[in-house]
């Protein structure tokens, strides 16, 4: 592996050299080494000289992280995403045909047809008025959780939608609303959505008497791996392979309260990983902050850090006049420190992230998911919250954290305050945790209540 990756110290040596078969689970901090301690893991299960050497899998969800993995060039160890994955399994056992993987804008009006159809044969009830990422999220759960007939459905804790649970009375009708959409999307010629590709990929393995592929599955930014994925590989592997899978459910935003305990893994030891080496203590304070905040409360697994002993500045906030200046600011900041240090542009969605795109041009790189190479050092980046999963910055720069624009007001009107919060607060708690040395802040009007209102946290400067 590259030589500048960190050396493994103190307790997270023992991580290295867990047992080498059965299921494992590290939960860390942002910060505490995780996704180092993931490819140290890959190297060591993959080691030829080993007894327990075998066929490498080191998988993670979001495709940018996948690119700066194999950057660090791990031996022996094959790195990709979850779907990646699924669709070769898939596609070595005949599953697979062109194309028949529903988008996200196919999935959507199929959804929405079957809305309308469900409807139109239904007693009128406001239930079918409510926004169309209701019913999409609604049927996402479903499949995360590998449910596959109403009974289950009826029957099952429903975990995850927060602020706005589905009555067990309305479930037959929303369940009646997944139906159609399958036979609508499959008339289509899809026989997949990204979100129950697992259901598929679990079955098959369960069907699949042949000899496992790999023996060794390491799974990194778990958090964000739904229950039946998780389920999916423990399939995968042999008696005498392993699991592996590191998480902070701090930073869970594809999902929501749905833990490794639901895939129902057998672990019978945990690691817990406090300590921060990323962020200096200052940084790090204010992420701690936001993981007190009321959205965080009752997370099953939540790690608090520890103080790192790094010492730097103060968190800066800046209040702008407009979004304009917010945007001249976070440019002139990043032109400036990316000569010498890596430099991040982070906002939530990508609108916004087109406004850097245009500006900085080819001067910068973007964070996406068709990143193919990754440039280490001093330089410029830009992308969303979610495209950071996993990587850090010596400077980190969140413009638009305004109120009105966090947490998202579309967002909160189809699933409630509290999911609305939920959600966005674990977002802007990602962004903040990937600066290691320096984070500025910028605002207009109202500061975005996602953030503490300690004073003590933060450095105001004047635009």
């Amino acid at each position: 592996m590259k030589g500048n990756l960190p050396k493994p110290i103190k307790k997270q040596r023992e991580v290295l050299y867990m047992p080498s078969a059965g299921h494992t689970a590290v939960l860390g901090t942002a910060g505490s080494g995780k996704t180092t301690l993931a490819l140290y893991r890959a190297a060591y299960l993959s080691e030829p000289s080993m007894p327990h050497a075998g066929r490498t899998l080191l998988l993670t969800f979001n495709k940018t992280l996948v690119t700066y993995l194999r950057y660090l060039k791990p031996m022996n160890v094959q790195v990709e995403t979850y779907h990646t994955f699924a669709r070769g399994y898939l596609n070595k056992r005949g599953k697979m045909r062109r194309n028949c993987i529903c988008d996200p804008d196919y999935r959507s009006t199929f959804i929405s047809q079957a809305v309308k159809a469900v409807e139109s044969r239904d007693e009128p009830s406001k239930f079918f008025k409510r926004p169309l990422e209701f019913f999409s999220d609604e049927i996402q759960w479903i499949f995360s959780h590998g449910i596959t007939s109403l009974e289950e459905y009826v029957e099952v804790e429903r975990v995850g939608r927060i602020g706005t649970n589905l009555s067990r009375k309305l479930r037959p009708v929303m369940y009646e609303i997944l139906e159609q959409y399958l036979e609508i999307r499959t008339a289509s010629g899809k026989l997949y959505d990204w979100d129950d590709i697992a259901m598929s990929v679990r079955k098959e393995l369960e069907e699949d008497s042949s000899s496992r592929f790999y023996k060794h599955i390491i799974v990194d930014e778990g958090q964000d791996f739904s229950p039946e994925m998780i389920r999916s590989l423990a399939a995968a592997i042999p008696e005498d392979g392993s699991l592996s899978f590191f998480g902070d459910v701090a930073q869970q935003i594809y999902g929501q309260r749905m833990s490794w305990r639901s895939a129902g893994l057998n672990i019978p030891q945990q690691w817990f990983f406090k300590e921060n080496y990323r962020n200096t203590k200052q940084i790090a304070q204010l992420g701690l902050a936001i993981s007190r905040m009321p959205f965080f409360q009752d997370i099953p697994d939540l790690v608090e850090p520890t103080s790192p002993r790094a010492d730097g500045a103060l968190p800066t906030l800046v209040k702008c006049t407009d979004k304009n200046q917010q945007v001249e600011i976070a440019l002139r900041a990043a032109r400036g420190a990316g000569k010498t240090q890596s430099v991040a542009i982070l906002v939530k969605g990508r609108a916004q992230e087109k406004i850097f795109s245009s500006a900085l041009g080819a001067n910068a790189t973007r964070l996406h998911r068709d990143l193919q190479v990754w440039n280490d050092g001093p330089g410029i980046y830009h992308g969303t919250y979610h495209a950071a999963k996993g990587l850090e910055f010596d400077v980190v720069i969140l413009p638009f954290l305004d109120a009105e624009n966090l947490p998202d007001q579309d967002y909160i009107a189809s699933h409630g305050e509290e999911d609305g919060l939920t959600r966005d607060g674990r977002l802007l708690y990602v962004a903040v945790t990937r600066a290691k040395t320096s984070l500025i802040l910028l605002y207009t009007g109202e500061l975005t209540s996602l953030l503490p209102v300690d004073e003590s946290l933060y450095q105001r400067v004047k635009p």
